[in-house]
């Protein structure tokens, strides 16, 4: 099996807000890579990744990063994949503001797809939605998904209309 999506940290420190993106992949049988890499301290690995990762089977990189957090934007800057951001709310960060910033005021002509703060799952839809488009098994499985997702609000309103310990309330 050879991956299709390929996901970057920084650094290992991001795993634990990056666990949602692999296990949301791996629950949607998305063929997926996981690795480390970083635009200050592996500057050329990192540009040797984006500039092969097209030729190697990648369709879709989602790349987290905190702080300066330029690791998305390095990546996009030397492939033609489409690259989505997940900005880490690290201990050196500014509130993860600075994160979010170095993702989302790119250049011209170098976008990073950027969901929010620590928001990986969200980078893994959109991956699998970009696949979707290609993919009929995929498109499948994403339209499964959402339909899972309406399926748990009409649920939640079934039971919120059960609760009867308010006086004034009237559905």
């Amino acid at each position: 099996m050879n991956p299709i999506v390929s996901v970057i940290m920084g650094s290992t420190s991001d795993l634990p807000v990056m666990e949602a993106c692999l296990n949301f992949l791996d629950s949607q049988e998305i063929p997926f890579e996981v690795n480390a890499l970083s635009a200050h301290r592996t500057p050329n690995k990192v540009l040797d990744f984006a500039a092969n990762a097209a030729s190697r089977g990648i369709k879709v990189i989602i790349a987290a990063a905190g702080g300066a957090a330029h690791l998305p934007g390095v990546i996009a800057a030397a492939t033609t994949l489409p690259v989505i951001g997940v900005p880490i709310k690290a201990s050196i960060s500014m509130d993860g503001w600075d994160s979010m910033l170095s993702m989302i005021q790119m250049p011209p002509g170098i976008p990073v797809a950027t969901v929010g703060l620590n928001a990986s799952q969200n980078a893994a839809i959109l991956a699998m939605e970009i696949l979707a488009v290609a993919d009929p098994t995929v498109a499948r499985k994403m339209a499964e998904y959402k339909a899972g997702l309406s399926a748990k609000i009409v649920k939640a309103n079934e039971d919120l209309a059960k609760l009867d310990k308010w006086h004034f309330k009237t559905n």
